[in-house]
């Protein structure tokens, strides 16, 4: 595996964290009242978030996982690892096509940052409701795995002192593991 691909999904995966944690705190009612400039900052924030899952997405696609588990993990925790990363990739590629839905099913056209826009509107409120529902459902257990992901490898660095961290996170901050 090129150095370079790691490079790359290590700063992809680092700079998607604060956006699952920015989605989980604020939803669209929260900014509303706040004026179109911070609803436009929201919009912005989801382009962002559908660019790089969807990059991400495509990478796998092109290239298969680039995590691979360490020599300590073993049994369950082997089998764990894959399926919680593939559950990760997919979930991110899932979300991305739920908005879309959203997009599709609405009554009027919605633009992501105000600058593409999501689908053309078929008018579909009903289907519009349910599909906003599976996408917030869909989110918050994609970010209950993100926690789990996190509390997993947590584990793996402290307990396993197998420098899972350290793999992780760009050269730039291995000073502070």
């Amino acid at each position: 595996m090129k150095r370079h691909r790691r490079t790359y999904l290590k700063w992809l995966h680092w700079s998607l964290l604060p956006l699952v944690v920015w989605f989980t705190l604020v939803q669209p009612r929260d900014i509303r009242p706040l004026g179109d400039a911070a609803f436009m900052f929201h919009s912005v924030l989801g382009l962002i978030f559908v660019t790089l899952a969807l990059l991400w997405t495509a990478d796998h696609l092109r290239h298969g996982l680039a995590s691979r588990p360490g020599p300590k993990l073993t049994g369950w925790m082997r089998r764990l690892h894959r399926a919680m990363h593939l559950t990760l990739i997919w979930g991110l590629f899932c979300v991305a096509v739920s908005g879309f839905l959203l997009g599709l099913t609405s009554t009027v056209l919605l633009w992501a940052g105000g600058i593409v826009p999501i689908a053309p509107p078929l008018g579909l409120p009903r289907a519009n409701d349910l599909v906003g529902k599976i996408h917030a459902a869909e989110f918050y257990l994609l970010a209950g795995l993100v926690g789990g992901h996190a509390m997993f490898h947590l584990w793996r660095h402290v307990h396993l002192r197998d420098n899972a961290l350290r793999i992780m996170v760009p050269r730039l901050f291995h000073k502070y593991l």
